[in-house]
């Protein structure tokens, strides 16, 4: 576990498990830019102590890099023995994923082997359920706290060729529901955000940003902004308990990829 600090925050932790260089990463710096100590947890810990390094020194912020893997028990244990022991964990968002063999490719059933379908299984969900058993009890016990699960397309269809994502996705969606009916009343926000699209490279002002836009499309393409998306996860997490969003879709204006 790797500290990027600076000052200090005195609000509980945010930890943002499956972080990479989109999505997961925006999120992250986001709830450090509301003065959140954030946790960040990916597999690649290499990677993801750059990014702590980056959001760090940008939002001046508490950073922490944790490794895990999803998909072991074990190891979401000890990771979690680590996020646990910088203090509450106020907010969860689960953001891992097992992307398919075929790299986004439609896979024939009959080419799918059954390990490759148990461990996207094991990512999608199972992980979920055990980082979530992790957090809820302090949660509970300060009556407080907001758990957000990533979803996307696959989540609510059946799609010819992804029946990895589709169903590690649809259990997970299962999962966020189960949790808000039990824990809503006990003041934890459960909530599950459908990705229907494809996320592109943030669109910000950062330098960085904006020579990743200058390669890859000014959003046109019909990529949804991660800085964006990220924005409805913040929001999520301030709303009242009298209004609480248990599932929301978001998807980019123009269709392409919808």
């Amino acid at each position: 576990m790797r500290n990027m600090t600076s000052s200090g925050s005195s609000r509980g932790i945010a930890a943002i498990v499956g972080v990479g260089p989109k999505l997961g990463r925006s999120i992250a710096r986001k709830f450090a830019h509301e003065g959140y100590t954030v946790a960040i947890l990916a597999r690649d810990l290499g990677r993801l102590s750059r990014f702590a390094d980056e959001i760090a020194r940008e939002e001046k912020a508490q950073v922490f890099a944790i490794r895990i893997d999803c998909s072991d028990s074990r190891s979401v244990r000890e990771a979690f023995e680590g996020v646990l022991s910088l203090g509450f964990v106020e907010v969860l968002v689960y953001n891992a994923y097992y992307p398919q063999t075929s790299n986004w490719n439609p896979t024939c059933f009959q080419d799918i082997r059954i390990d490759s379908f148990e461990k996207s299984l094991a990512v999608s969900t199972v992980g979920a359920f055990h980082c979530a058993q992790q957090v809820l009890p302090g949660m509970v016990e300060r009556g407080r706290g907001t758990i957000l699960f990533t979803g996307c397309s696959a989540s609510l269809n059946g799609i010819a060729g992804y029946s990895e994502l589709c169903c590690g996705k649809f259990a997970l969606r299962a999962l966020s529901q189960c949790l808000a009916r039990e824990f809503q009343p006990q003041g934890v926000h459960v909530a599950h955000v459908i990705i229907d699209g494809v996320v592109g490279p943030p669109r910000g002002p950062r330098p960085s940003q904006r020579a990743a836009v200058d390669e890859q499309g000014s959003g046109g393409d019909g990529t949804l902004d991660p800085d964006a998306l990220a924005q409805t996860y913040w929001y999520l997490h301030l709303q009242d308990r009298t209004a609480w969003t248990q599932e929301i879709d978001l998807r980019s204006s123009n269709p392409r990829f919808s």
